[in-house]
């Protein structure tokens, strides 16, 4: 049986898998479709709902406090 600290150390194969997600670009998967670039155009936005998204937007950005990066 192994020991907690054991178990949370993470194994060498672990490590390098770690290593290739790191340099691996993020981006999407795939393009999207005629069908997906058809429908994101003819989208309504509800204005509440694009205000809302303004006022979390400028949240995150003003956050202060714990969990704050400097």
């Amino acid at each position: 049986m192994t020991t907690p600290s054991e178990s949370a150390r993470p194994s060498d194969r672990t490590r390098e898998t770690e290593k290739d997600d790191a340099r691996t670009p993020a981006g999407a998967d795939r393009a999207p479709t005629p069908d997906e670039e058809k429908s994101a155009e003819r989208a309504d936005v509800d204005p509440e709902v694009a205000r809302h998204y303004e006022e979390m937007a400028e949240r995150g950005a003003n956050q202060e406090g714990e969990g704050r990066l400097p």
